[in-house]
């Protein structure tokens, strides 16, 4: 059966496990990651150390990425994902304890972003398990659509529960998140082996990083995955000191436009037409913000990161093509490397962006941004010619010949 539509989609009962797991899981670290940030300025009046508590996270994932992200791979995928949102419960149940100590809680968050980095690729490796062959990217856009709408609506409940409680009540509230996700996950998904016999060692992990950063074809897919659309995430963090407190519509415009660019690209384009856009979606992603070169009002920047933030949609097919390049019994780690490597581009080009708003008008550091983007995705475009897979060719139905 092929998978083409969300009913079909939805039809299968694994997927709307996996589906609902994800989306209280981010739920649940949105809510509590802004309890926290609350939590952490109290105590310290630290601007740094607050946004380092809500945004930090994802630098554990180079960490993992260089020790045992090939668990992805060597333990089954609903144990792998089942230990994650235990993990994450616990660590959030401790953030509920009152007067933790703010070293403490940030050695939680970085032992439950590290054992989430390290089995994180078993949830995208398991989606060619659960779907008929072809269902990857609507599933995968599908899943990206939920964590910006679960973003949205975390940070929108997280405001209003602290409201009403104290930021230790609001982690225990993340908490019943956590486990219903991981209950959602153990009793919605069924058991698979693991994909290779070897031990989630260290060592494997490095040789099967070796491997993929080895292969030209894997290595161009990464790096257009992780640099072009981490820099652009520098633009979008200068959101706050652009608009000041309109800044929520601007990140509105960007989440909009990202979500219809999933829907457009994962929903209704064919495969071979998902690998002609492929290009037009790389450019689309930073032309746009170069026009802040000229400092756009608050309309004209909406419609600017609208527009830009479909080109995200870009990172589907390539991911697709990267589930085709890479060994069976990596999948996992390698679709782990990519989120990781993703998600630490993003916040290192966040830091940068910082940086030269610091030095420049925020303007200009935003179209510099934008140009330095557009320069790397022009230098990288050549890598995936080999990357791209070969359609497959068309039958030939052979000719019989005419008896006379």
């Amino acid at each position: 059966m092929d998978v083409r539509t969300y009913s079909e989609l939805f039809a299968v009962r694994e997927f709307r496990s996996l589906f609902l797991a994800n989306c209280a899981g981010i739920a649940a670290h949105t809510t509590s990651a802004l309890a926290l940030g609350s939590l952490t300025y109290a105590v310290t009046g630290s601007a740094a150390l607050t946004a380092l508590s809500m945004f930090g996270a994802p630098l554990a994932g180079v960490v993992g990425s260089l020790t045992l992200l090939s668990a992805a791979d060597s333990l089954p995928p609903r144990r792998a994902l089942t230990l994650a949102a235990l993990v994450a419960a616990a660590g959030t149940a401790v953030q509920a304890v009152p007067g933790l100590p703010i070293w403490l809680r940030f050695a939680v968050i970085a032992l439950v972003a590290y054992v989430g980095s390290i089995t994180g690729g078993a949830r995208w490796s398991l989606l060619n398990d659960i779907l008929p062959a072809g269902g990857y990217v609507l599933a995968r856009s599908t899943m990206n659509a939920s964590v910006g709408v679960m973003q949205i609506a975390g940070f929108g409940t997280g405001g209003l529960l602290l409201v009403w409680f104290a930021p230790d009540q609001v982690f225990l509230i993340a908490t019943v998140l956590r486990a219903l996700a991981a209950a959602m996950t153990w009793f919605g998904l069924r058991e698979r082996p693991a994909r290779t016999g070897e031990r989630a060692t260290m060592a494997r992990t490095m040789r099967v990083n070796r491997q993929l950063w080895a292969d030209p074809r894997c290595r161009g897919l990464y790096l257009n995955l992780w640099l072009p659309s981490g820099i652009v995430v520098g633009c979008e963090a200068l959101f706050l000191p652009y608009a000041g407190d309109r800044a929520g519509f601007l990140f509105a415009a960007g989440a909009a436009g990202m979500l219809a660019g999933d829907v457009v690209v994962g929903r209704f384009l064919s495969p071979e037409t998902r690998r002609r856009s492929v290009l037009a979606l790389r450019l689309l992603l930073p032309l746009p913000y170069l026009a802040f070169l000229l400092n756009p009002g608050l309309g004209p920047a909406m419609l600017l990161a609208l527009a830009a933030s479909v080109g995200f949609a870009a990172s589907l097919p390539l991911q697709e093509w990267l589930v085709e390049r890479c060994p069976p019994d990596a999948r996992g780690q390698a679709l782990g490397l990519q989120q990781n490597g993703m998600m630490t581009g993003q916040a290192v080009f966040a830091a940068l962006a910082g940086l030269l708003a610091d030095v420049l008008p925020t303007h200009w550091a935003v179209a510099l941004l934008a140009l330095l983007s557009l320069v790397v995705t022009l230098l990288l475009t050549s890598s995936l010619r080999h990357a791209r897979p070969v359609p497959p060719p068309a039958a030939v139905i052979p000719v019989q010949p005419v008896s006379r």
